[in-house]
């Protein structure tokens, strides 16, 4: 009688009350206890029970089907399957190789009817004993869960987990950089790419170790856990863990998640040939506007039309569609004319001042990141070059780690290089008549004389967004060059602004009809529009 062994085990060995060494001596001791019986060959997994989804015990059925044994013995039916279904099957497809099945521990001939009936009550025993510890196991996790403990898994990034209490705890050199990617994410209009590349681009890392993706930046902006939150099945729990971020700033995060996902208008507008695509924003609905055409009996007209009104109809969203040519004709020439504004200027940096100021704790907080990364960096450089030193490592095995230390030092020390710059923005000074002067003759330069692509890379860098409340009334808002981003914002047809925030330079323009039936163009008229 050729006998094939199989074992059973399943990834947490050391609380398993048979090892698989011991497994395999009490089944060789079985083999050799039977007369005219001969082991040839062994089988062993270390997987669950509850899936026939294992590699050794493919390879025995395969085995089985090919000829190569008589019989395959298990120690106990439950380390063959803890499904009754799975074993049932298991045994058919034995049957069908016509090899037999034996369990050291209960020796039930299956080939006979009552055999096959006893092997099939210790499976539904088997499946039992697995169901009741499964139940058993989630019990105590949701008591955990609703205490407040980790149940295990991935930490989240910003948090380590006390080995003594199960709770997290603020993590030191991850902590501060949790609340200053929801800010950006928030207020600072960038998208899980953007901070994706800012965060690698500052020296940051993952939680792994690895550079930042943007479904890494979206995993940290949808979890509940930086509110205070512990998820475990499909619930929510309150944990006594470090609150991250404060409850208004999450929920706004979730909310702009939420308007992202499927708004294909707020995507890349790279491609467009329309200049201002990606900057016209509806009042009325908050979409983006989107490059559309139409073609009469001679002529292509090209439009701005709201991105909800051109997907749904006006039912949805009745903002008038804007002519191309004239829009961009419009914000161009409010562009300039806001640069002839000197006085706005001088508005402009007061403004920037005051939030480079409301912004110092968040740039503080990962200026302190990036000094705990850079300590923490050179003193792995220090480490290896001891153990270089002292010969316990060669040259070969520190190189390629040392390289790679050394240029995450460089990014970080450039980072926080940004970081002091960002800081000493609230002593920032406007720009003199003559610099206004000279950056008004290189914009005008570039938008009368640059190719589309530059010239649509310049209005990325110059126009915030482009507000469409009407027809008649069309609010660009510029940003002013400089590492500060400065903004203001000046009312339509008004010798002096009126008003001064934080969101942007903002300028009036009034679209009116003209006698020609398919055209629109700015209105005429000698006074200014900014």
């Amino acid at each position: 009688m050729r006998v094939a062994t199989y074992t059973r085990i399943s990834t947490d060995e050391d609380h398993q009350p048979y090892s698989l060494e011991a497994q395999a001596e009490r089944l060789a001791a079985y083999v050799k206890s039977q007369p005219d019986w001969e082991l040839t060959r062994r089988f062993s997994d270390q997987a669950s029970g509850a899936t026939t989804e294992r590699p050794e015990l493919k390879r025995a059925l395969a085995e089985a089907r090919a000829g190569r044994f008589d019989l395959l013995l298990v120690y106990r039916v439950d380390r063959f399957s803890r499904s009754v279904r799975g074993l049932a099957q298991l045994l058919e497809d034995l049957d069908a190789a016509g090899v037999a099945f034996r369990s050291a521990t209960g020796p039930f001939d299956t080939t006979s009817a009552a055999g096959r009936m006893m092997v099939q009550m210790l499976g539904v025993f088997a499946e039992f004993e697995r169901a009741t510890i499964v139940d058993r196991v989630i019990a105590g996790m949701e008591r955990k869960a609703a205490r407040g403990g980790w149940c295990g898994g991935s930490r989240p990034f910003g948090y380590d987990v006390d080995p003594a209490t199960g709770y997290l705890t603020p993590k030191a050199d991850e902590a501060p950089l949790v609340p200053v990617i929801f800010d950006r994410y928030a207020h600072g209009r960038e998208g899980a790419r953007a901070l994706a590349v800012w965060l690698n681009e500052g020296g940051h890392r993952t939680k792994a170790g690895r550079p930042w993706s943007h479904t890494a930046v979206l995993t940290v902006l949808r979890n509940p856990v930086y509110v205070g939150k512990v998820f475990f099945r499909d619930a929510l729990h309150d944990g006594p863990h470090e609150h991250l971020v404060d409850g208004p700033l999450f929920e706004r995060v979730q909310a702009l998640l939420s308007e992202r996902g499927e708004d294909y208008s707020k995507r890349a507008s790279a491609t467009s040939p329309f200049l201002l695509a990606g900057l016209v924003v509806c009042a009325r609905c908050g979409k983006h506007f989107v490059g559309t055409s139409a073609v009469g009996n001679r002529y292509r007209y090209r439009y701005y039309t709201c991105f909800t009104r051109q997907r749904y109809g006006t039912k949805y969203c009745a903002a008038d569609r804007l002519p191309a040519e004239e829009l961009d004709a419009a914000v161009l020439d409010a562009l300039l004319r806001t640069y002839e504004r000197t006085d706005l200027f001088d508005k402009a940096v007061a403004a920037a001042k005051r939030r480079a100021r409301s912004e110092r704790a968040n740039h503080e907080q990962e200026l302190a990141v990036v000094d705990a990364g850079i300590e923490k960096a050179e003193d792995a450089i220090e480490r290896y070059l001891t153990a270089f030193e002292a010969g316990t490592l060669s040259e070969s095995q520190c190189a390629k780690r040392l390289e790679g230390l050394a240029a995450k030092v460089r990014d970080l020390r450039a980072r926080r290089e940004e970081l002091v710059a960002a800081l000493e923005h609230a002593s920032a000074s406007a720009p003199d008549p003559g610099e206004i002067a000279a950056m008004h003759r290189h914009i005008a330069h570039a938008l009368t004389t640059g190719a589309v692509p530059a010239r649509k890379a310049l209005l990325q860098a110059l126009v915030h967004e482009i507000r469409v409340e009407s027809r008649d009334r069309v609010v660009p808002w510029f940003r002013v060059p400089g590492g500060a981003n400065p903004k203001v914002r000046a009312l339509a047809r008004s010798a002096l602004p009126t008003t001064v925030d934080r969101a942007g330079v903002a300028t009036t323009i009034n679209i009116e009809r003209q006698p020609a039936p398919r055209c629109w163009s700015p209105a005429r008229s000698s006074a200014p529009r900014c």
